[in-house]
């Protein structure tokens, strides 16, 4: 099984590079950065892991910018987000972006994709909550035309595009669909719970699911399976099961549902700590 990492890289972590070269160093499988623009201080919303709010979500870096230093560094770890909260960009910088940190890393870019769950920070960039997803589903597809081979226009709902000159390319072929183009673009997984409306879209615009936790997959794999089967798709959905804290048990009953990629949780520390983490992990690979 192949073990990734995540954590929040922050002005107060190890840094990106150290982290980077650490883990190929060791043979993990790649390194997942999360993204928050900035935190509210109003904030309202709930958070997923409860209240208050760790500190490191209101100082994490970029992750575009951290994933860039740390392919400069490496040859071989994956390199992915977790997620992008791809409501809050403008899509045709997002795909130029995309498009760029893939290329520059041969192919080994993961595009994590989610919706988001700070009302507040969602609100700063003009995005309307209830709309969220699908205005993330037509800013995919609008970058799918620019990631096209030859120039392609797009006309949303929410956005548009001319046909236009567009590179560097993704890396990775272009996927077969039935009944409609080709999916361009990076390996994609769309983060969130489980649920019809996520399945159809993961069926529809991407390449697998990155499931935070991984609980409660045995009931859910076979109903994702099914929908991404009857949407046409060859093969099965790529399931990455995302912050997860690792033991000999959990990561045997993820092989035994047919999960190959798996993403630890490391802590948002100094260079010391994570090393440590790391240290612990390792009896997994």
């Amino acid at each position: 099984m192949r073990i990734a990492t995540t954590t929040f890289l922050t002005d107060e972590t190890i840094t990106p590079v150290r982290l980077a070269h650490e883990l190929e160093q060791r043979g993990f499988a790649g390194l997942f950065l999360p993204e928050h623009t900035h935190v509210p201080v109003s904030r309202v919303t709930p958070a997923p892991a409860g209240d208050p709010l760790p500190r490191e979500y209101g100082r994490a870096l970029d992750p575009f910018v951290a994933l860039s230093q740390a392919a400069a560094v490496t040859h071989r770890i994956e390199l992915g987000t977790g997620v992008t909260l791809v409501a809050q960009h403008d899509p045709i910088v997002l795909a130029k972006q995309v498009a760029s940190l893939d290329f520059l890393s041969g192919g080994r870019f993961t595009f994590g994709v989610g919706y988001g769950w700070n009302v507040e920070e969602a609100a700063d960039h003009g995005v309307e909550w209830h709309t969220r997803r699908d205005l993330v589903r037509d800013r995919m597809a609008l970058m799918r035309a620019l990631w096209a081979g030859e120039p392609t226009a797009f006309a949303g709902g929410f956005g548009s595009v001319e046909a236009s000159w567009a590179h560097p390319k993704p890396v990775r072929a272009p996927r077969e669909r039935k009944g409609v183009e080709p999916l361009t673009g990076p390996r994609t997984l769309i983060g969130g719970s489980a649920g019809p409306k996520l399945f159809a879209h993961i069926a529809e615009y991407a390449d697998g699911w990155m499931p935070v936790g991984g609980s409660g997959l045995g009931e859910s794999l076979p109903e994702l399976r099914r929908v991404w089967s009857e949407a046409g798709r060859p093969g099965e959905p790529e399931v990455v099961p995302y912050a997860v804290h690792p033991s000999a048990g959990k990561l045997a009953h993820y092989a035994d549902l047919g999960i190959a990629e798996v993403v630890v949780g490391l802590p948002s520390a100094p260079e010391s700590e994570v090393l440590r983490a790391l240290d612990a992990h390792a009896e997994f690979l």
